[in-house]
């Protein structure tokens, strides 16, 4: 089986810290679909809404793919969360509780697949993915 390579475009908010947050991610490699989603989470961090994203958006592309191919599959996920990225590559440690179990989350959904890969983009770079965020905040 050959292997496949996914990207995640994802990114989390919250109007307030804490305040009304959402997620939204962008799933790039199924074919000529690019997967979207965007949702509002209820009262949270911004750190509670990045790794929620994550963690949806690594569900999503399970239920997008067959185990098999999820095994061999590369994936890189692209965040503009430095904490988030950080965290995930190792590089910094998880203090809050709340955001361990998330982190937890994050390495249960990645073990789905063959590998993935934390990249950190600027804001910038991530505008699809922000647009999911506020677009969901905007209709709660």
């Amino acid at each position: 089986m050959s292997t496949h390579a996914y990207n995640i475009w994802t990114d989390g908010g919250a109007r307030g810290n804490p305040g009304p947050a959402a997620y939204g991610f962008v799933i790039k490699g199924l074919g000529t679909d690019a997967v979207r989603q965007g949702e509002a989470i209820g009262r949270a961090t911004n750190n509670v809404a990045e790794y929620t994203g994550v963690v949806e958006a690594l569900r999503a592309l399970a239920r997008h793919i067959s185990a098999d191919e999820a095994l061999v599959a590369r994936v890189t996920v692209y965040a503009d969360s430095e904490l988030l990225v950080k965290q995930m590559n190792g590089i910094y440690r998880v203090k809050d509780a709340r955001l361990r179990e998330l982190h937890a989350d994050v390495r249960n959904e990645a073990q789905k697949f063959g590998a993935v890969l934390f990249v950190h983009v600027r804001r910038g770079e991530n505008k699809e993915a922000d647009r999911l965020v506020n677009m969901a905040l905007d209709r709660d």
